[in-house]
């Protein structure tokens, strides 16, 4: 690899009088080349001392910072932040004047101006090479200079210095642009304030807009305490704005101390609403993106092997840290998870040869195996992984491994391989070949001396990403956390898709997993069409059963909401969506298979790049004068110790893997896949479920309309209980059937009377003890062992041991058993502030559902259908409402005729079903007395009458 030493100490320019030069004192390479040899370890060990040095945002000595000033605008998780100081030279002698930024490392930087005494330079976007010609002709000239950007830990320091004579003005001004990254059910952004003096004007401002709402926003001081009071957080339902503006006496360590006591981490956290499983897409300024969080669903199994390094270089605090990570990572085991533990330096070693449950008692055993180890020798990482993947194999060759688990291994290594196989290369393709397409790898890298690089190419292609682990005080709790990010896997094949021709140059689109606390995004572009809304359906698989949500977005709302905006980032699609390309397109050149597939992707970037203006490894930023006459150069530096190309996070945190994978299922038919389906027409949604005209119908307060087809008669009738008190439906003991509703009463009485509705039906299949809950605010599905939860926000269609349920947003849900019977749920929402009235349900169930002979109920009683006769009709008190006689179970009732509502197909104001209304609770059309149909919980079925 071959590296320039620039060390520029001659540029001079006149102005008014005054001359000034850059100064540069770092390193600047070519690039890299993929040859690796075993020196490298050397020279990233070197780079630790580099950390250790000082930080300070301005530099130099005898010099005033006027101000100094940082806002981020957070716009739908992307942000755009612009850090500005403006310096003076206030000494009696020229000098040099620094400006550091310490950046995210998963940052794009996008521009960076300075003005030098009225000079003003201004930068821009370029191909490497055509920047790098440019700055070369300047140099040749005597008028350039470089800009260093270097690394450290998950930061990157942008460095220039410029020499100044006495009484000069600079004004600095960067500009640079990251996507928020989801973990653990909050997004962070982070903004390094170091600026090593005290500064009459400083500020920060954040702001953020998030339309969907946002439900949480905090600050972590790591200011130090003096600053707690400082951090003023305006929050309303979808905007928020953090400030902090500490003046010189607040800023000082000390009452009379000249030094700033600020150094440290200006943290903000946050979460947005979500209202449904199905995420969130939003349509602005030509481009979507698809934002995917779900949650309320209970985790799938694992099973994991943890495969450490335990090599001599590993001994000391590196292996107290991973020792003490690994006790608090087994205890989260649960006994449904299988691990086992695989050590290895020059040899391999096997705690259990097989994978084993996370009991109690195997844990203790596993601790105390993992409490023993002592480091020692090489380090042979190609036969430690093969022996996880054998491991793996094995139990799932075996059938021990659950097809809906989720199966890992994870590598704990801080080196270089030295024993067996040592060509990284050999130990990629090794990996890649006995590795199964349903195992994912996880690498992470201890300390500065592994190559992280290596680490991250094999698990992005492997279904997993990497995470370097830095060898110090607080190293188990990284590796703690780093887990807890993996270890509550949701779903599993996630695929996000779009109707045919109506979105182009989707970013990935299909994802291995998906982990509790994070967040999958897709983005694109929106393809002109007739309608104002864009559809997109997802399919995952989850705990014991698959699921297809379905969402819209419209095309002109945001970017109307936008413009109202003062603080928003109105660009912010269109940059998200290059954003995530780039990334991607970088981490799937560090594994392109050939040199032409490899070129073919690197002029992608680059055009995408300069289109975009981002800082990336294969281009850089040119700052020159308006009249091109000075130039200086911003090169994306290699980091050998992260490698060059961090794929990790490009389209999903925590989605597992960053690059387009072949979905391996079948998706439902009516999902059209946007990438690779074969052209024809776009197909429609899901194939809702129809009831027949003729249903038998429970609603309002509650009123019961029992259709009876053999007559073509409807019956009618009240039930007046008590709020609290759950009404059997359907207790069907021969098929194993329940459906239950639990009453609720409204907000107060309305002429002297409480009225009850149903707040929540419940549909019990015992058979596969599956039981379904539909309240007004969610649907919640349970097997005895996993619990899920959806909202109404979203259309939805959920299928698990035969029951299968289909949730049409904000309307419905049908609950449908083996494909024969079906159970229908529809929603009342009412005004949120209406004095009396609440939001309840309604259920709908068709006649020929196929009971047993043992079926009862207030409704299951009717599937065997009673003889009836009406006769004796009359007028009646109200004229209106004729009135009659009817026999029915041997029982002469007087009955009304009159008329009920079915909802189904206008919620407003009902289709009217006309029926002989039967007076005093169902008496005598009923089995018993109502009271005879109260049961102790939503799935009891009723007792024998």
């Amino acid at each position: 690899m071959r590296r320039l030493m620039l060390l520029l100490l001659g540029l001079l320019l006149l102005q008014q009088g005054r001359c000034f030069e850059f100064v540069i004192d770092g390193e600047w390479e070519e690039e890299w080349s993929e040859i690796r040899d075993h020196q490298e370890r050397h020279k990233r060990a070197i780079l630790t001392s580099e950390e250790q040095e000082d930080f300070e945002a301005i530099r130099g000595e005898d010099i005033t910072v006027k101000s100094y000033k940082v806002e981020s605008r957070i716009t739908s998780r992307f942000s755009h932040t612009t850090v500005r100081s403006s310096v003076v030279n206030s000494g009696s002698n020229s000098q040099s004047i620094g400006f550091n930024v310490q950046i995210p490392k998963r940052a794009f930087i996008t521009n960076f101006t300075m003005n030098v005494n009225g000079i003003i330079f201004v930068g821009s976007v370029k191909e490497k090479m055509v920047a790098r010609n440019l700055y070369a002709q300047a140099r040749a000239r005597g008028k350039a200079a470089g800009i260093v950007r270097a690394n450290s830990q998950d930061m990157e320091t942008f460095k220039t210095e410029v020499h100044v004579p006495p009484g000069s003005n600079i004004e600095f001004e960067l500009h640079y642009q990251e996507m928020m990254t989801r973990r653990l059910g909050s997004y962070e952004h982070s903004l390094y304030l170091q600026p090593g003096r005290l500064v009459p004007q400083f500020q920060v401002d954040v702001y953020i807009y998030e339309p969907k709402g946002i439900s949480l926003v905090e600050t972590v001081n790591t200011l130090g305490e003096q600053f707690a009071e400082l951090i003023q957080v305006t929050q309303s339902k979808d905007k928020a704005h953090i400030v902090f503006k500490p003046n010189i006496q607040q800023q000082r360590k000390c009452d009379n101390c000249t030094g700033t006591a600020i150094d440290g981490v200006f943290l903000i956290k946050y979460d947005v609403t979500r209202d449904s499983n199905a995420g969130e897409l939003q349509v602005s300024d030509g481009h979507f993106v698809h934002f995917f969080a779900p949650s309320k669903l209970s985790p799938l199994s694992k099973n994991i092997v943890f495969v450490i390094d335990v090599s001599g270089s590993m001994w000391g605090v590196k292996m107290k840290q991973t020792v003490a990570a690994m006790q608090a990572i087994l205890d989260d085991l649960s006994i449904d998870d299988y691990f086992s533990i695989i050590d290895f330096n020059h040899n391999v070693r096997c705690w259990s040869e097989e994978l084993v449950a996370g009991s109690s008692i195997q844990v203790s055993d596993a601790k105390r195996y993992i409490q023993n180890i002592k480091p020692n020798g090489g380090t042979n990482i190609n036969e430690a992984l093969m022996r996880a993947v054998q491991m793996l194999v094995r139990a799932s060759n075996q059938g021990l491994i659950d097809p809906r688990s989720v199966s890992m291994i994870i590598l704990v290594s801080d080196g270089d391989p030295t024993v067996g196989e040592i060509k990284l290369s050999t130990i990629q393709k090794n990996v890649k070949r006995v590795m199964r397409e349903e195992f994912s790898l996880f690498s992470l890298g201890i300390g500065f001396d592994v190559d992280y690089d290596f680490l991250e190419r094999i698990a992005m292609e492997n279904r997993g990403m990497a995470q370097r682990i830095y060898a110090n005080h607080d190293a188990a709790e990284q590796l703690r956390t780093f887990y807890s990010q993996v270890s509550s896997p949701l779903l599993r094949r996630i695929a996000i898709q779009f109707p045919e021709d109506t979105v182009s140059d989707v970013t990935q689109n299909s994802f291995d997993k998906y982990f509790s606390g994070s967040e999958l995004v897709v983005a694109g572009k929106v393809l002109p069409s007739e309608t104002n809304t864009l559809t997109s359906f997802t399919t995952a698989s989850a705990a014991r059963m698959d699921i297809t949500l379905e969402t819209e977005g419209d095309f002109t709302e945001l970017d109307t909401e936008l413009a109202k905006q003062q603080h928003s980032f109105t660009g912010f699609a269109r940059q998200m969506w290059a954003y995530i390309t780039v990334k991607q397109l970088i981490s799937e050149r560090s594994l392109a298979p050939t040199a032409a597939k490899k070129r073919k992707i690197t002029q992608r970037i680059m055009a995408l790049a300069v289109e975009h203006q981002f800082v990336t490894p294969l281009t850089a930023l040119l700052v020159e004068s308006e009249d091109a006459s000075e130039r200086l150069l911003a090169d994306s530096p290699r980091d050998p110790k992260h490698g060059c190309c961090s794929g990790i996070g490009g389209g999903g945190g925590g989605g597992g893997g960053s690059l387009p994978m072949n979905v391996v299922y079948e998706p439902p038919p009516w999902v059209q896949m946007t990438t690779s389906a074969p052209p024809g027409e776009a197909r429609e949604g899901p194939k809702e479920y129809v009831l027949p005209q003729k249903v038998t119908i429970v609603d309002n307060d509650p009123h019961f309309i029992i259709h009876l087809p053999r007559t073509n008669m409807d019956v009618c009738f009240n039930i007046d209980s008590t709020p609290g008190d759950i009404l059997n439906l359907v207790s069907d003991s021969g098929t194993g059937l329940v459906v239950n509703g639990r009453l609720i009463g409204s907000k107060q009485a309305h002429k002297s009377k409480l009225k009850t509705y149903f707040g929540s039906i419940s549909v019990y299949y015992q058979p596969n003890g599956v039981s379904v809950t539909v309240n007004t605010d969610s649907v919640a599905m349970t097997d005895g062992r996993s619990n899920h939860s959806f909202t109404w926000g979203a259309t939805a269609d959920i299928t698990q041991d035969g029951v299968r349920i289909s949730i049409v947003k904000n309307s419905h849900v049908t609950i449908t058993i083996n494909n024969d019977t079906q159970v229908m749920v529809l929603l009342h929402r009412v005004w949120k502030k209406h004095p009396i009235n609440v939001d309840f349900l309604g259920v709908y169930i068709p006649n020929d559902n196929p009971y047993s002979p043992l079926v009862h109920g207030l409704i299951g009683q009717f599937s065997r259908e009673p003889e009836v006769s009406v006769y004796d009709m009359h007028q009646g008190v109200d004229p209106l409402k004729k009135e009659a006689t009817m026999m029915v179970k041997g029982n002469k009732l007087h009955v009304t005729r009159g008329w009920q509502k079915d909802y189904r197909r206008d919620k407003r104001r009902g289709s009217s079903v006309y029926c002989w209304f039967i007076h005093n609770s169902g008496k005598g059309f009923i089995d018993g007395h109502y009271t005879n149909y109260i049961v102790p919980n939503l799935n009891s079925f009723l007792p024998t009458l």
